[in-house]
């Protein structure tokens, strides 16, 4: 039965080393899909190189459906799977925010640790600068806090949102994958027979 941390089969000094582990391959991998390339990152945004939607379209859905199945056959406990409570506007306001920053600079939080450790230049000016990101909202964090905290919707889900089914919801998402795969690839042919510039 998991999750194996609520059911005390490991302890927290443990569970850190298994976050390192984990870490460490999905920074390799990121790095072995190329997303350690700001210029791939950001030919997502000029719709030359659909990558980021392609990986991550289907990391969410190959989570989705293992967590799904999962719990579906009882090996699972969905209840005690850790979400983080909705506040809608500054959520919405700080997706925002990081989306400019991902526009601007070709890396996300995740992107730019890969970047740097790669010994790129630019990924270690933005690690550096997320940095400084995060020492400016400490600073001004006491006179926004009201709004940090307003909007509270709780623990939300699609399913609970929505009022639909999960099984439903799965599917939906499944199906709006394929529809956006199918639309990545005739993206990317339009822009590139446009420009004639090779896709990477």
């Amino acid at each position: 039965m998991m999750p194996f941390y609520k059911f005390d089969y490991f302890g927290f000094d443990f569970s850190l080393v298994i976050a390192f582990v984990i870490g460490i391959g999905f920074g390799f991998a990121l790095e072995r899909g190329g997303f350690g390339n700001a210029r791939i990152l950001a030919a997502q945004f000029y719709l030359y190189n659909m990558r980021v939607l392609k990986v991550m379209f289907t990391a969410i859905i190959t989570a989705m459906l293992g967590l799904f199945y999962l719990g579906w056959i009882g090996w699972l406990d969905l209840s005690l799977v850790y979400i983080s409570d909705t506040y809608l506007m500054p959520q919405l306001i700080g997706g925002l925010l990081l989306g400019i920053g991902f526009v601007i600079g070709g890396y996300c939080p995740g992107t730019s640790v890969v970047s740097s450790s790669t010994g790129r230049i630019d990924g270690m000016i933005y690690f550096l600068g997320m940095f400084f990101g995060i020492f400016v909202f400490g600073e001004i964090y006491p006179y926004i806090t009201d709004f940090y905290y307003s909007t509270a919707m709780g623990r939300v889900t699609l399913p609970d949102f929505l009022g639909l089914s999960h099984g439903m919801v799965v599917f939906l998402v499944v199906v709006i994958a394929l529809g956006a795969f199918l639309l990545a690839e005739w993206t990317e042919k339009i822009m590139k027979t446009k420009s004639g510039r090779a896709i990477e």
